[in-house]
């Protein structure tokens, strides 16, 4: 894009991980910043001090940052067309779900604002991305999460599919090896005790899944609205 610098490159994927760890991840810390860019917390410390003085985030009194009106006008405007991104590249193009991320992150920064009106128009105003995660409304209001942990759901409960919290390329890769996708309907046969598998039934089949991947995975009720909303500290 012209004129569009490495420097803006970084400041909006700063202010992309503010965004999503205040809504979708453990919340924000420097430390969490630098676990989700994958880089020292020393640079972050750097960073969050630029952010600040050209007005994108204001420091939290025990470390981290909170958005401003700016910082938060760019970050939804980076996700948004990550997340738009994201499906076109597996509706349109058909790469798997466990590829897209990544190619996303690529063209995130070189999207217009015209491209990502004809995506929207393109792909029907999609609300999640291919992962299920919300595409945050371009007016910046919240957009709703949905669904609750598979590993809260009851034994006997049914429920469809809704989201994979964390996009590991190895769980992706997994979940589409055990045939478990987006929008599967899935009953919850047996819970182990002492943190022990879960075991569930779809498709005509029985698969045990740890505790901790069901953790990763949300659903809604199948019998319920389209979106339990939700928020995430």
């Amino acid at each position: 894009m012209p004129g569009h610098t490495h420097f803006d490159e970084s400041n909006e994927e700063y202010l992309e991980a503010i965004y999503r760890l205040d809504r979708e991840g453990p919340g924000v810390s420097n430390s969490s910043i630098a676990s989700e860019l994958g880089v020292a917390p020393a640079s972050v410390s750097g960073m969050l001090k630029k952010l600040a003085v050209d007005g994108y985030i204001e420091h939290q009194a025990r470390g981290g940052a909170k958005l401003t009106e700016k910082g938060l006008q760019t970050a939804v405007r980076v996700v948004r067309r990550n997340r738009l991104a994201e499906v076109f590249l597996t509706e349109i193009l058909g790469l798997p779900w466990d590829k897209v991320y990544e190619e996303a992150c690529r063209l995130e920064h070189a999207i217009s604002a015209l491209v990502e009106e004809r995506l929207v128009e393109v792909l029907g105003d999609p609300k999640f991305c291919p992962h299920g995660h919300p595409i945050p409304p371009a007016d910046l209001s919240e957009p709703a999460y949905a669904g609750i942990p598979v590993a809260q759901l009851e034994t006997g409960s049914t429920a469809r599919l809704h989201s994979v919290t964390e996009q590991m390329t190895e769980m992706l890769r997994y979940l589409t090896e055990i045939g478990l996708a987006r929008g599967t309907t899935l009953k919850i046969v047996e819970k182990a005790p002492l943190g022990g598998p879960i075991t569930i039934e779809y498709d005509g089949r029985r698969q045990p899944i740890s505790l901790e991947l069901a953790k990763q995975l949300t659903a809604v009720d199948v019998d319920g609205p389209a979106a339990t909303e939700r928020r995430t500290a």
